[in-house]
């Protein structure tokens, strides 16, 4: 079936902070990443993958960090992409938030 409803999905308890909902074709995949424990004094680690993103920020509020670019505060409502191999991190600056990743190709390490 094509639809996914968000409570009958079943979480994947990340760690302690993070929860995920996944959703994907062959060739591109949905990830709903539910934050917790903040707001945080540090950001997360930066990483890098492969993988094209696209992000879309449901709730809360974060700091986005790019490798080369300047920091920029997001709030709910806004979106940002990530190029392939591009060094990456953020910052959850509210208690909780919601980010919509999208990936291509799938992630094979989500699944």
């Amino acid at each position: 079936m094509p639809v996914l409803k968000y409570q009958e999905t079943e979480p994947e308890q990340v760690n302690e902070e993070i929860q995920r909902r996944l959703v994907h074709t062959n060739s591109l995949m949905t990830a709903v990443l539910d934050l917790s424990g903040g707001p945080k004094a540090e950001p997360d680690p930066y990483h890098s993958h492969p993988h094209e993103q696209t992000c879309y920020l449901a709730e809360g509020k974060i700091l986005f960090l790019m490798e080369g670019k300047e920091p920029v505060e997001l709030q709910a409502g806004d979106l940002f992409y990530v190029p392939s191999g591009k060094p990456h991190a953020i910052q959850l600056l509210s208690e909780t938030a919601r980010l919509v990743d999208s990936f291509s190709p799938i992630r094979e390490d989500f699944l």
